[in-house]
């Protein structure tokens, strides 16, 4: 079994956003005018899904990967289905924070702190996410959300005691839905870091 990174990962973060920021997007954002008919229902279907109302502009990131609209459509239908899925808000992005800070990918990080605050994180909190599932004061179950996305991540599998501590208070469906929103958005992430799509800050995670 590959070990798990359960404390605070180590790494040279100015490195990874000349890395992964830098001279970047690859792809320019489409102006909406530019979205093939096929992309426009899917711009329709977030605006709807998301409450975006017609005068705010359309995410860059979104712009970029309606480059591909059936491949955005396939993203957005399980984005779309875990944004409403079983698992709590606040768990939920305390999950996506570790899986940014793993995947070392600033956008993800950078979108997700400000979404997680939204969701009622804390600055301290999202501070303890740095230092993973190890760190003191989590509770039970939410050291073991961190430490199933450490393990999801390094061993592409949950342990038993992982799984029995994370099943003492979620259900079925919110197991069943764990693994996929942590693959999703590692897919993510690793389609942001190669595109290089620009975060509205530097990779400031300490």
């Amino acid at each position: 079994m590959a070990e798990p990174i359960t404390g605070r990962y180590e790494f040279d973060a100015e490195a990874r956003v000349a890395q992964t920021v830098a001279h970047g997007p690859r792809y320019a954002p489409l102006r909406l005018e530019e979205v093939s008919p096929e992309g426009q229902e899917q711009v329709d279907v977030i605006r709807a899904a998301f409450s975006i109302p017609e005068s705010r502009p359309f995410p860059d990131v979104s712009l970029i990967t309606l480059r591909h609209p059936g491949m955005f459509k396939g993203q957005m239908v399980l984005g779309i289905e875990l944004a409403k899925g079983a698992i709590p808000p606040r768990e939920r992005e305390l999950a996506i924070l570790r899986i940014a800070l793993l995947a070392r990918a600033p956008f993800e990080w950078c979108e997700h702190v400000d979404i997680g605050k939204a969701f009622g994180l804390t600055g301290e909190e999202i501070e303890r996410v740095v230092e993973g599932s190890s760190a003191p004061g989590w509770s039970a179950h939410e050291s073991a959300v961190l430490r199933g996305v450490e393990e999801l991540l390094a061993d592409h599998c949950m342990s038993d005691a992982t799984w029995d501590a994370l099943a003492q208070s979620w259900d079925e469906k919110q197991m069943l839905e764990f693994p996929l929103l942590v693959g999703s958005y590692l897919m993510t992430a690793l389609q942001q870091n190669s595109l290089k799509i620009q975060p509205k800050g530097g990779f400031d995670y300490r």
